[in-house]
C-alpha cells in the first residue's frame, strides 16, 4: 500500500503541469479606428515624434521644480493612492492564498482515548475500560486536480491582481495630473487676483480724478457714478478670485495628502515651466498601454478562467486524506517498535445530477461578456479622451494668439480713448467701455494660457504618461 501512496503522489505532481479546461485567450480587436481623427481641428497638433507620453516619466514632463516637489509629496501622502496601494497588497496576498491550495497541507496531529464500556455491551460479561493514544503526520482531504479547477480559480485570482496594479497605476496617473492641474489653476487664479488688484487700483485712481473734477465743476455727475462702478466690479472680482486662491489652495493641499508649503506654491502661469509636446502615436501603439485598458483586459481574462473554474466542476473530484504515525493501547509505549501505523483515504466525487452546475457554467459565460464589452467600452472610451485633447491642442494655439491680439487692440483702444477725453472730444463713458474690454480680454488670455497648459497635461495623462513607479 505504501508503494501505491508514492506511484500516486509522482503521478499528481506530474498532473499538477497538466492543461486546463480554461478557453483559450485572444485580445479581442480594438473597436476603434486605427488612426487618430482628422480635420481642421487637428491641422496644428504639434508633438514630437520621438517621444511617447507612456515612455516618458513625469519628472521629465513637469519639469518645473517646485510642481514636482507638490506631486512627489502627493503621490507619498494622497490617500486615495494609499488605498489603491493596499488593494495591490490584498490582492497579491489572495492570490498566494489560492496558490496554495496547488500544495498539500500537512498537519501534525496527537491524540488520546479512554472510555469505559459497560459489561452489557462488552460481550465479555465485564466491563472495560479502553485506552488509546496516537501521534500522527497527515494530508487532510487535499483536493488533487486532476481537471485544473484550482489552476484556474488560481489563474483568476492572478489575473485579479494584476488588475488592482494597473488600477493603482491609473490612480497614480490621474493624481498626478489633477495635482498639475491644480497647480496651474492656482496660478491662473493668483494671475486673476494680481490683475484684480491693479484694475481696482486704476480704477480708484480714475474715480478720485474725476470726483475731484466733479467738485470743481468740469464734468457732470454721470461721469463720477460711471467710474464708480468699475470701481465696485473691480472690487467684487477681488474678493471673488481671492475666494477661488484660497480654494485652489486647499484642494491643493487635501489632493497633496497635507499643507504645501507657500514658498512651493505658484504666484502666476508666466512663472511655470513650459510643458514638453508628446507624440500621440497610434491608437493601437498607444490605448493598449494605457492602465485602465490593461486594467478591463486582466478582468476579462479572469473571468475567461473563471469558466475553466466552472468548467472543472462538471468532472470527478478527486481527494485525499493520508496519516503516517504510531498508535499504541498506553501512552509510555506510543514510540516503541510495533506501534507504526498509517491511514490511505482517497475519495472521488461525481456531481450526477446537480442543475445550478450548468447555471453557473452559463453564468461565468455571461460574465466574461460582460468583461468583453467593458473592455471595449474602455478603448472607445480611451479613444475619445485622447481625441479630444488633440482637437484643443490643434485649436488652442490659434485661440491664444488671436486673445493676445484682442489684448493688444483693447489696450491701444483704450489709450486712444483716454486721449480723446482729455482733450475734450469724447466721453467718459467710451473710456469706461474701452477699459471694460480691456479687462475682459486680459482675463481671456489668462483662460486661453491655462487651458492650453491644462490641455498638455490632460493629453500627457491620457496619453497613458504618469504612471511610473517612483
Amino acid at each position: 500500500m505504501t508503494r501505491k501512496m508514492l506511484v500516486l503522489l509522482i503521478s499528481t505532481v506530474a498532473f499538477l503541469d497538466g492543461c486546463t479546461l480554461i478557453p483559450r485567450y485572444t485580445r479581442p480587436d480594438a473597436p476603434i479606428p486605427s488612426e487618430w481623427p482628422e480635420g481642421q481641428a487637428y491641422e496644428n497638433v504639434v508633438s514630437d515624434p520621438d517621444v511617447l507620453a507612456s515612455e516618458l516619466k513625469w519628472r521629465k514632463f513637469f519639469t518645473d521644480e517646485r510642481l514636482q516637489a507638490v506631486i512627489e509629496t502627493a503621490l507619498q501622502n494622497n490617500r486615495d493612492l494609499r488605498v489603491a496601494a493596499l488593494n495591490v497588497e490584498r490582492a497579491r496576498a489572495l492570490y498566494r492564498i489560492q496558490r496554495a491550495e496547488l500544495l498539500p497541507t500537512v498537519n501534525a496531529s496527537a491524540a488520546g482515548l479512554q472510555e469505559r464500556v459497560p459489561a452489557k455491551i462488552s460481550g465479555t460479561g465485564y466491563s472495560l475500560t479502553v485506552e488509546q493514544y496516537s501521534a500522527n503526520l497527515g494530508i487532510t482531504s487535499w483536493e488533487i486536480d486532476f481537471f485544473g479547477r484550482i489552476r484556474s480559480l488560481e489563474r483568476r485570482a492572478l489575473e485579479q491582481y494584476f488588475a488592482t496594479e494597473q488600477a493603482r497605476r491609473s490612480a497614480q496617473i490621474l493624481l498626478v495630473s489633477e495635482v498639475a492641474a491644480a497647480y496651474l489653476a492656482l496660478a491662473a487664479d493668483r494671475e486673476n487676483l494680481e490683475l484684480a488688484r491693479s484694475t481696482l487700483e486704476a480704477q480708484q485712481a480714475s474715480y478720485n480724478l474725476i470726483r475731484r473734477r466733479y467738485e470743481v465743476g468740469l464734468v457732470p455727475e454721470l461721469d463720477v457714478r460711471q467710474v464708480q462702478t468699475r470701481v465696485d466690479a473691480a472690487r467684487v472680482d477681488v474678493a471673488r478670485y481671492t475666494e477661488l486662491v484660497a480654494q485652489d489652495v486647499n484642494a491643493l493641499n487635501l489632493l497633496a495628502g497635507s499643507s504645501v508649503p507657500d514658498d512651493l506654491l505658484p504666484d502666476a502661469l508666466s512663472i511655470v515651466a513650459p510643458l514638453p509636446d508628446v507624440s500621440p502615436g497610434t491608437p493601437s501603439e498607444v490605448l493598449l498601454r494605457r492602465p485602465d485598458i490593461l486594467q478591463a483586459e486582466s478582468r476579462l481574462k479572469a473571468a475567461n478562467a473563471n469558466i475553466g473554474a466552472v468548467r472543472a466542476a462538471f468532472f470527478p473530484r478527486i481527494s485525499l486524506t493520508t496519516a503516517l504515525g504510531t498508535a499504541s493501547g498506553d501512552l509510555t509505549e506510543l514510540f516503541q517498535s510495533g506501534t507504526f501505523a498509517w491511514s490511505f483515504v482517497p475519495q472521488a466525487v461525481l456531481p450526477v445530477f446537480d442543475p445550478a452546475l450548468w447555471t453557473s457554467l452559463k453564468a461565468s459565460e455571461v460574465e466574461r461578456e460582460i468583461a468583453l464589452a467593458e473592455y471595449e467600452k474602455a478603448i472607445q472610451a480611451a479613444f475619445r479622451d485622447v481625441a479630444d485633447a488633440l482637437a484643443r491642442q490643434g485649436t488652442v494655439g490659434d485661440q491664444f494668439d488671436a486673445q493676445q491680439s484682442l489684448v493688444n487692440a483693447a489696450a491701444e483702444a483704450h489709450r486712444l480713448s483716454y486721449v480723446r477725453y482729455e482733450k475734450g472730444t469724447d466721453i467718459y463713458l467710451n473710456v469706461l467701455d474701452a477699459q471694460r474690454s480691456l479687462y475682459a480680454a486680459q482675463q481671456g488670455l489668462i483662460a486661453v494660457h491655462f487651458a492650453r497648459l491644462a490641455n498638455q497635461v490632460r493629453l500627457y495623462a491620457v496619453l497613458g504618461g504618469g504612471g511610473d513607479p517612483e
